[in-house]
């Protein structure tokens, strides 16, 4: 299939891009259905403000604020674990699990 140029409109701002050969022999090789929707700048700008949200969304967003009371599979000492344990897996206090993460490193 041999594909030539074609000039479509940006929805953003309204410039006229080109939409090269090269271009959709890519999409149509990554089976995408649509042609391009905006010019490079106007996507550009649309990339930089989604990560911008996502970033906030992320900063915003609390980390793990669960905490379950266990016992220490190890020691037997009464512990908080930032996650819900799973039934046969064991759970180590903060020292026991400092403890055997050095001895696997070493």
């Amino acid at each position: 299939m041999e594909f030539q140029d074609k000039v479509l409109t940006c929805i953003d701002c309204g410039a006229e891009f080109v939409f090269t050969a090269g271009e959709q022999q890519f999409f149509h090789d990554k089976q995408f259905k649509n042609e391009p929707k905006r010019c490079k700048a106007c996507k550009s700008k649309r990339v930089a403000v989604l990560e911008r949200a996502s970033l906030l969304a992320r900063r915003r967003a609390p980390l793990c604020s669960c905490r379950t009371r266990a016992t220490c599979s190890q020691c037997g000492k009464d512990t908080t674990v930032p996650f819900r344990p799973t039934q046969g897996r064991p759970i180590l206090c903060r020292e026991c699990f400092t403890q055997k993460k050095t001895a696997a490193s070493a």
